[in-house]
């Protein structure tokens, strides 16, 4: 039986150890996006896919947007994709140079800046010696790459990344 999560990044887990690195909320976001690549007909799980799946899912990343219209806004570019705005993204491989376009280990499925940001929430989670790698972890994964879709998403939307990643640099520290 094929794992719904299938990811297997660089050094990190195979097919079937991702869920027992995620909490239940993040693997839920990230079937969430591999249904939605799916179905809007892409090859791959892109940054703006597990970005929807989060802004969808998870209260916690909703509230680390603040008050405001912010969140709809999100929501209603993310919405938009296949029918007007990301259309131009539709049929190409994200690649913001998070890692390399053609190299070992490229993850079947995956964009390469989506491997990359799973692997930095990973990686979020084992500094901080969770057991699982949660909504916000990858939130915040996300946010580091300046040349993502999602990036693109929420500079679109008027976020301020950089005054999001230090919320959620704080909301995290404040949580441990």
């Amino acid at each position: 039986m094929q794992n719904g999560t299938a990811y297997s990044g660089g050094d990190g887990p195979a097919h079937g150890e991702l869920e027992a690195q995620l909490t239940v909320e993040l693997a839920s976001v990230v079937s969430a996006a591999r249904r939605r690549a799916t179905r809007d007909g892409d090859r791959q799980v892109d940054t703006a896919h597990l970005l929807h799946g989060l802004l969808e899912s998870d209260p916690a990343v909703r509230a680390s947007f603040g008050s405001g219209p912010q969140v709809a806004r999100l929501l209603g570019y993310l919405v938009q994709r296949s029918i007007g705005y990301g259309l131009q993204w539709h049929g190409t491989v994200e690649d913001s140079g998070a890692v390399p376009l053609v190299a070992e280990g490229v993850v079947p499925g995956w964009s390469p800046a989506a491997a990359a940001a799973m692997d930095g929430a990973l990686d979020r989670a084992r500094a901080r010696y969770a057991s699982g790698a949660d909504c916000l972890d990858l939130l915040a994964a996300l946010v580091d790459d300046p040349e993502s879709r999602a990036v693109e998403v929420l500079r679109r939307a008027s976020v301020d990344t950089a005054m999001l990643a230090a919320r959620l640099d704080g909301e995290r520290a404040r949580l441990d």
